[in-house]
């Protein structure tokens, strides 16, 4: 599953990309469940739309239409989106791949990094193309299936199951120390790694980044919530805040499923302090990094900066 910053350096790239493009029509490749749209509003409300804007939102991109109408991509495991420009597209409909196409302008994709990124579409994993009026085309590739593509009313967005359940973003203006200590009182008898993972206390963390930030703010990941003081949720929505913010910076993380909206995996892995260095020496103390379970999840800590008071978990 890809965390905020991989949805956001994908955002980021198709904002440069598509926004002002006219869709020219839709093609499904036989996978209803990854575009579940009926073929009329295909038809009145994505054919002949100008994207207006891409936004995300936790984990759900948003593709905006001057129809009134919002495509939501959600990526899942191993879903792709792969702009390919006019200038790539062959004669014959479909494309050459990037390294067969000669003095071309450069194809953009995000998502789940197989070959499907680089080589020539249509292919296997190909679940839906976008076409835009100028030639230039939008594949949505996605092996596993899970992933999506659907049109709703823009107004009715903030409806959807998905935007109900979701927490808040912990990237906007809005997000204080007191937003932070109040979503996770909802989960004050677990531990502070299972409420933070929670997407509907918090928008957009992960694995990767609920460990860093653990570590950041000198907090065991088994600490229940309930034990926390206000000054130590504060100092955990500054690292939050500050481990997403610079792994946008760098785009991304190196993990295994996702890569930037270039199609390059990110660098943030590089400025890891303590996620998958498990035997190597803290950079704050010195101390070995060690990997344990929390939330059923491979955990990375030091437990020399991370301090558990086991009389309050027993």
């Amino acid at each position: 599953m890809p965390e905020l910053p991989e949805v956001e350096t994908i955002r980021l790239g198709l904002s440069r990309l598509i926004v002002g493009k006219v869709v020219a029509n839709a093609q499904n490749y036989d996978s209803p469940k990854s575009f579940p749209n009926a073929t009329t509003d295909v038809e009145l409300f994505l054919a002949g739309a100008t994207v207006t804007q891409v936004r995300r939102r936790a984990k759900m991109l948003l593709i905006e239409l001057s129809s009134d109408y919002t495509m939501m991509v959600h990526l899942k495991m191993t879903g792709q989106l792969v702009y390919i420009p006019a200038s790539i597209v062959s004669s014959r409909g479909s494309e050459v791949s990037q390294e067969t196409s000669v003095a071309c302008d450069e194809r953009f994709g995000g998502g789940h990094p197989n070959d499907s990124l680089v080589g020539k579409l249509p292919d296997n994993t190909t679940r839906e193309r976008i076409d835009f009026t100028d030639g230039s085309r939008l594949y949505f590739n996605d092996l596993r299936k899970f992933g999506y593509m659907k049109l709703v009313p823009t107004g009715g967005v903030p409806q959807t199951d998905f935007m109900q359940r979701v927490g808040p973003e912990p990237l906007e203006e809005g997000f204080t120390d007191e937003v932070l200590f109040a979503r996770l009182q909802r989960r004050k008898n677990t531990s502070i790694k299972a409420a933070i993972l929670d997407q509907s206390v918090l928008a957009g963390v992960g694995n990767i980044y609920a460990d860093e930030s653990l570590w950041m703010a000198k907090i065991h990941p088994q600490t229940f919530v309930k034990d926390l003081s206000h000054a130590q949720v504060a100092v955990l929505r500054g690292a939050i805040v500050s481990v997403l913010q610079l792994s946008i910076d760098k785009g991304g993380s190196t993990d295994k499923n996702y890569v930037d909206a270039e199609g390059k995996k990110g660098s943030y892995l590089k400025f890891a302090s303590v996620f998958r260095l498990e035997g190597q020496p803290c950079p704050r103390c010195g101390a070995t990094i060690e990997k344990i379970r929390v939330a059923g999840r491979g955990t990375h800590i030091c437990s020399r900066c991370q301090i558990l008071d086991k009389k309050k978990i027993n």
